[in-house]
C-alpha cells in the first residue's frame, strides 16, 4: 500500500492542510482541506472515503469531492463509510440541499452517485486487497480509528482521540503493524485544554505509547499550526526509544 499524506495539520495557514490521506489511488481516509491539492486526474479514481468523525477539519473537502467526481453516467459510485452518527451529521448539515446539493439523490434517488455505508466499531470493510477495520476511540463526538491490512502488513490511523482503552488492544493484536499515524494536537502546557477537547498532548500520548507491544514507525499528526516543533520535541523527549517522526503534507508511507 502507498499512503500519501494530503493534509495532516490541526488547522489552516500558509502551507497547512487538514486531515486527508490517500491510500493507493482510490481510497481516502478523511476528507479535509488537503484533498484540494490533488490534480483532476488524481481525484477521478477516488471512490471510497472513510471518515473518522464529523468535525469540519476532517470533512471540509467532501462536498467538493462529490461534485468533482459526479458523472451522470458513472460506473462506480462514491461511497462514504463512517459511524451512523457521522453519516447523519453530514447528511443533515452538508448534503442538505442548502449548504450543498444532496448528491445521494443525484442523478436520481434510485441510482445516486453518492452513497453511505454505516461502519461501526468492530466492522471490517474489504476493498480490493485491503481490509479496513474500525475501532472506537475517545473524542468529543463519536469517532473511529482504523487499521488497514494487506499482505505486506498493517498501518493504523488513530483519528482524533485522547487516552482511551479501545485503540491499544487493537494495535497490539496487529502483529505486523508497520506504521501508526496518531494525533497529538496541543503541547504539554495546554494539557487541560487537550483533554477537555478530546485530544492527546505529548504527556498523555507517551503514557499510552508505553502500552504498545510493537515497534512501528510512529508518525504524529493533527498538531495546531505554530506548535509543531514544540510538540515534536516534547514527544521525543518523553519517548526517546520510540521511532517518532512528524508528518508533513506530501509524505508518502509504504506498507
Amino acid at each position: 500500500m502507498r499512503i500519501r499524506i494530503l493534509g495532516c495539520s490541526g488547522g489552516i495557514g500558509a502551507g497547512s492542510r487538514t486531515s486527508a490521506m490517500l491510500v493507493d489511488n482510490d481510497v481516502l481516509i478523511d476528507a479535509g482541506t488537503g484533498i484540494g491539492d490533488l490534480a483532476l486526474e488524481e481525484i477521478d479514481p477516488i471512490r471510497h472515503v472513510f471518515l473518522t468523525h464529523a468535525h469540519l477539519d476532517h470533512i471540509a473537502g467532501l462536498p467538493m469531492l462529490a461534485d468533482s467526481v459526479f458523472d451522470e453516467n458513472f460506473t462506480e459510485p462514491l461511497t462514504v463509510y463512517a459511524r451512523e452518527e457521522t453519516l447523519r451529521a453530514i447528511q443533515d448539515h452538508l448534503f442538505n440541499g442548502v449548504i450543498w446539493p444532496d448528491f445521494a439523490k443525484l442523478p436520481s434517488a434510485e441510482n445516486p452517485m453518492l452513497r453511505y455505508k454505516v461502519c461501526s466499531p468492530g466492522d471490517t470493510i474489504t476493498i480490493k486487497h485491503r481490509e479496513f477495520y474500525a475501532v472506537d476511540v475517545m473524542h468529543t463526538v463519536p469517532t473511529l480509528g482504523f487499521t488497514v491490512q494487506n499482505s505486506g502488513g498493517a498501518f493504523a490511523v488513530s483519528g482524533d482521540t485522547k487516552t482511551n482503552e479501545t485503540l491499544w488492544p487493537v494495535l497490539n493484536a496487529c502483529e505486523d503493524l508497520k506504521v501508526l499515524v496518531i494525533e497529538v494536537s496541543f503541547p504539554d502546557e495546554m494539557e487541560r485544554l487537550a483533554t477537555e477537547s478530546g485530544h492527546y498532548c505529548p504527556r498523555t500520548l507517551t503514557r499510552d505509547l508505553e502500552r504498545l507491544r510493537h515497534a512501528p514507525e510512529i508518525w504524529l499528526t493533527g498538531m495546531k499550526p505554530g506548535e509543531e516543533e514544540r510538540i515534536l520535541e516534547q514527544v521525543i523527549k518523553a519517548a526517546p526509544a520510540k521511532n517518532i517522526q512528524m508528518l508533513s503534507r506530501g509524505t508518502v508511507l509504504t506498507v
